[in-house]
Parts: structure tokens; C-alpha cells; sequence
């Protein structure tokens, strides 16, 4: 693909969004599936990257992995009312399989929990069999109308974890547990810093009790839901019969939880790092952390470089770009677009000189480095940029991140911000948890992104539409 000129963030920031997925050759858009994509080695490299750190703390909590079917018995979604209502309008339905009409239609995944709770009907008889620990790497399918590359498309990969447990204090514990996992993975891996909070009634999990989430600030200002822990109560154990004799010798509904993280962090990742020439990831999640660009220009200085540039490259772990008829130029250019962390230059003068070049992605910095101190530098410098793309970040959020006491401040603050124009931010107000209150913001597209868990702004006040007293300030502002 020929590689053409990013369009500005600040002129258009779903354009330059578009671009950098594009040019950074993480995905392209299947044009011959509706709303769907191709996630391209780039990027696939980025999401098993996040698949491992998710993964290994999953298991040292003491998840096992498994999988269920892709296909739901239309029936299942049934069983819970608030669930079906609320995947109704996304739900891709099979009416037809071996050239003949069901008996009962499947409706292709768009979450599992309640297949999975078929099984734990299964499974589950006694309190000795709790608590059911697993997670599954799946992808589901929910019918989007609008959809933009990572951050909402048709089908889409993602983890989902489902546990059950004896007593709701258990259950909620796993939430909580849960959401400090996926913040945890969002600070210290993709740098991008979170806000931990409750979500409303209104915007929780169809047929939760109460859903949590950890919500992101893009560099538009607006809000990207980045992670999600539901606490299910009993409510599917009730709708599915997943029932166990207590400690006591009487029968009792589990308590049940689901959490999910997907290939949208992908985006988080692009829109929280990246610049107008491309694509910036943070070292941590780099398929590549460093390329060396071997530099000649006389045939004679071909062997003496290309042998310095493989040694020094297995040293440190970095790739070696040999491609023949391209200048260095446009070799750092490929790579600069795909958000390799560091890019090396090695040429003769350098080999002279026992040195080495190293350009850092992020702010563009290049030093000549000893070539005996390549492999500690590198590590330093790779360390250094993973905690100044999350100190960036911080620092975005924090000065984005305003108090409004009054809807007027609030609707004045987020009118007229889109995803194009940018200059979202987030409005801490104090609104109260009911629908009323969730309905009256959608009107000029804002929503409650999350009631914080932290006490991080100035506790109780009277919400500013019922004027009831309220525990703490709300996050509102527009999202993806």
C-alpha cells in the first residue's frame, strides 16, 4: 500500500485516526464484510502482546482458560428479560444450517453469559465446587451501524471471564479484583492512564446488578471505555438454575461475575500515543522495539557494516532492515509510520568512530551512542519512554479534567465536541444515579462515563438537576 501524507490531528482527528490504523498497517477495513476488519500481522503482534499480559495475570488469580460455542440457542437470551433487551438491536441471527430451516435459531455470540451459565447449571451442585474460575479468548459478533477500525466493529476479538462464587461479598471481590487487573494492564503496559468508577443504571451490563469500569482519555478529550467488571448477582443463576447445597445443607443460587477487555485497546493505544507522522507505541507493546538501518554508500563499505549491524543487532535484540533498492530515508520513514520505539543507524563513520546512532520514536531525539554501552543504553532509553508516554498522558488528563456545577457549565463545556473536531474533556459534576439524570445529558451526546471509586475530586454536593445529595462528583463527557 502506498504509503500517503497523515492528516493532522488538529485538523481532523478521525481522519488522522483512520491514517495511522492504515499506515501503521495494524488493520484495514474488510470492505467485502460490513463493519468488519483485517487485523494485519502489526497489529495482531500488538493485541497477542496484550493477550499474554492479560493472560498470565489471569491465571496467577487462578482463572483457567476454556471455550464455549459461537452459537447461542435463541432461546438462552431469553431466560434473562433485562439481557435480551439489551442485545436485541445487535443480535445476527442463524435461521438456516445444512440447506434446512432450524427448528430453533442461534444467534451468533455477541457475549456468553448465557451459555455459560447452561454450563455451570452443569458443573456446580455443591459449595465445594466454588468458586468456577474461567475465561475464555473468543470473538463475538454484535450488528453496529457505525463502525471505525478497534474501537467498534461488527466482529471484534476480546477476552471474557465468567466466575461463580458462594457468597456476593466473594463475587464482588472478583469485580473489584477484576478492574485492578485491567487498570493495572492499561497504566503500567500500554501507558495510558485510567480512571477507576461505577457505571450508572442506565449505562451498566444488561443484567448486571452493578457494572464497573476503567475509562481513558484520548488525545481528543474524548472518553474511551477501556475495560468492564459486572457484577451478575443471581440473577443468571436464577434465570439458568445454577443452584448448590451450602455449607448449611440448603440450596442457593450462585453469585455470578463477567468482565471483558477487547481489540479496542488496540485504538486506545493509537489515539492515546501516536502523532501526526504515524503510529507510537509504547515499548512495552512494540512487536519491534528496535530496527538498525545499515548506512553505505560504496559497494566496499557493504560487508564491513552489514557484518558490524548483525552483531550488534543480536546484542540487542533489535531487527536488521537489509531490504535491497530503498534509501535509509525511506527505510526510517516505513518504520517511523509503524511505531518502532527506536530506530539505530550504523554507516561507516560510525563503525570509525565506535559509535552508534539511536533515535528515539517519540520525541524525535537522536544521540550517538558507544557501541559498548549500546545494549544497557537501549534498555535505559526504552524504560524512559514507556514512563514519559504514561506521564504525558497523565499530565493530558489531569489538565483536560474540569469541575462544573451546573448543567449549563456542563452542556457549555461539552456542546459542540466531536470526535473530528476534538477539544473534549472530562466534567466532574455532581449528578444523581438515575436514568432521568442519564437521559437529560444524551440530549447534547454526553454521558456519565463512570461514578469514580476514588475520592479524587470534592466529595458530597446536590446534583445539578434534582438538587438531591449525592455522595461524590460523576466523569461526563463524550466517548467512542
Amino acid at each position: 500500500m502506498a504509503e500517503s501524507p497523515i492528516t493532522a490531528r488538529g485538523s481532523d482527528f478521525a481522519a488522522w485516526y483512520q491514517d495511522v490504523v492504515l499506515q501503521g498497517d495494524l488493520a484495514e477495513p474488510a470492505e467485502i464484510v460490513k463493519g468488519c476488519m483485517v487485523i494485519k500481522p502489526n497489529g495482531y503482534a500488538v493485541w497477542e502482546l496484550l493477550q499474554r499480559e492479560l493472560d498470565d495475570r489471569f491465571k496467577a488469580a487462578g482463572h483457567q482458560n476454556v471455550y464455549f460455542p459461537l452459537l447461542i440457542p435463541q432461546s438462552f437470551l431469553h431466560k434473562e428479560a433485562e439481557h435480551v433487551e439489551g442485545f436485541a438491536p445487535e443480535l445476527a441471527v442463524v435461521t438456516i444450517a445444512g440447506g434446512k430451516q432450524l427448528e430453533e435459531p442461534y444467534v451468533i455470540r455477541p457475549t456468553s453469559e448465557t451459555i455459560v451459565g447452561h454450563f455451570f447449571s452443569k458443573w456446580i451442585q455443591s459449595w465445594r465446587d466454588l468458586p468456577v474460575l474461567v475465561n475464555q479468548w473468543a470473538n463475538v459478533l454484535r450488528w453496529e451501524l457505525r463502525t471505525r477500525m478497534f474501537l467498534r466493529t461488527t466482529e471484534f476479538l476480546w477476552q471474557e471471564g465468567h466466575t461463580a462464587h458462594a457468597t456476593h461479598e466473594e463475587a464482588l471481590a472478583e469485580v473489584l479484583r477484576i478492574l485492578d487487573i485491567y487498570a493495572d494492564v492499561a497504566e503500567n503496559v500500554m501507558a495510558m492512564p485510567v480512571i477507576r468508577g461505577i457505571k450508572t443504571q442506565s449505562e451498566k451490563f444488561a443484567g448486571a446488578l452493578r457494572s464497573y469500569s476503567i475509562e481513558a482519555m484520548m488525545q481528543n478529550g474524548l472518553a474511551l471505555q477501556a475495560g468492564t467488571s459486572h457484577d451478575l448477582g443471581q440473577n443468571f443463576g436464577k434465570a439458568f438454575g445454577v443452584q448448590f447445597q451450602n455449607q448449611q445443607g440448603r440450596l442457593d443460587y450462585v453469585w455470578q461475575t463477567s468482565w471483558g477487555v477487547s481489540t479496542r485497546l488496540i485504538g486506545g493505544l493509537v489515539m492515546s500515543h501516536s502523532d501526526d507522522n504515524g503510529l507510537v507505541l509504547p515499548p512495552k507493546l512494540a512487536p519491534t522495539r528496535a530496527v538498525l538501518v545499515p548506512i553505505y554508500r560504496k559497494e566496499e563499505e557493504r560487508g564491513r557494516v552489514l557484518e558490524a549491524a548483525h552483531r550488534m543487532a543480536a546484542a540487542v535484540g533489535a531487527k536488521v532492515d537489509t531490504r535491497e533498492g530503498l534509501t535509509p530515508g525511506a527505510k526510517f520513514f516505513h518504520w517511523e509510520r509503524r511505531g518502532v520505539p527506536v530506530v539505530l543507524e550504523l554507516g561507516p563513520r560510525d563503525l570509525n568512530a565506535g559509535s552508534i546512532v539511536l533515535k528515539r520514536r517519540d520525541t524525535g531525539v537522536k544521540e550517538a551512542v558507544p557501541q559498548a554501552e549500546l545494549s544497557a543504553r537501549l534498555a535505559a532509553v526504552l524504560a524512559a519512554m514507556q514512563a514519559d508516554l504514561y506521564r504525558a498522558a497523565r499530565a493530558r488528563l489531569e489538565s483536560n479534567t474540569v469541575l462544573a456545577n451546573s448543567l449549563e457549565e456542563v452542556e457549555s463545556l461539552l456542546g459542540e465536541v466531536t470526535a473530528e473536531k476534538g477539544g473534549g474533556r472530562f466534567v466532574m459534576a455532581h449528578l444523581k444515579n438515575d436514568p432521568m439524570c442519564d437521559a437529560r445529558l444524551k440530549e447534547f451526546k454526553a454521558t456519565v462515563r463512570c461514578i469514580p471509586l476514588a475520592d479524587a475530586w470534592d466529595g458530597p454536593g446536590k446534583c445539578i438537576l434534582t438538587g438531591e445529595p449525592v455522595e461524590r462528583r460523576v466523569v461526563i463527557a463524550k466517548a467512542y
